[in-house]
């Protein structure tokens, strides 16, 4: 090993200069440590942006079996058997979306968000306000804060007059 020995400061050097090459060093090692802990929280939203993504997909087959197992409880015999075996494999998917953070939202007799819900039908009513969500036609799921899929609406619309 070398023998390494710290030099004094020069004479000339100034206790403001120093001063001023001990601010810029902390400066630095601050901007280092918030440059590490920016760099860690992108990685983690990169990570459940991409694990949100893919329980996204997983609802896509889930709404499916849903809707085929609608009728099970009229099924008989060996038919009602699998059907039973399917809503058990249903639930746990639905188990491994919670796990995950993942909901399901009501949307039925709310008020219609553009950052919730994904209007494809009007009717026009006088029954309930402009804007009330009438029937929901497949369910809205989000993650947190984050929506996953907008859920696909029927919306009233005031009724125009005259007619």
């Amino acid at each position: 090993m070398h023998d390494e020995t710290i030099e004094p400061v020069p004479e000339s050097q100034s206790t403001e200069e120093v001063i001023d090459y001990k601010d810029k060093y902390l400066r630095l090692l601050a901007e280092m440590e918030n440059t590490r802990k920016r760099m860690q929280k992108e990685k983690l939203e990169t990570m459940r942006f991409a694990i949100d993504n893919v329980l996204a997909e997983m609802i896509i087959p889930m709404d499916n079996l849903e809707n085929a197992l609608r009728g099970a409880n009229q099924m008989v015999g060996e038919v009602k058997s699998w059907a039973l075996g399917f809503e058990m494999i249903l639930s746990q998917f639905k188990d491994v979306l919670q796990q995950n953070g993942v909901v399901a939202f009501n949307s039925e007799k709310e008020v219609f968000d553009p950052h919730f819900h994904e209007a494809i039908e009007t009717e026009e009513t006088e029954d309930v306000s402009e804007g009330t969500i009438l029937k929901e036609f497949v369910k809205g799921y989000r993650s947190g804060d984050r929506i996953i899929r907008p859920a696909r609406v029927k919306v009233a619309k005031a009724k125009i007059k005259g007619e």
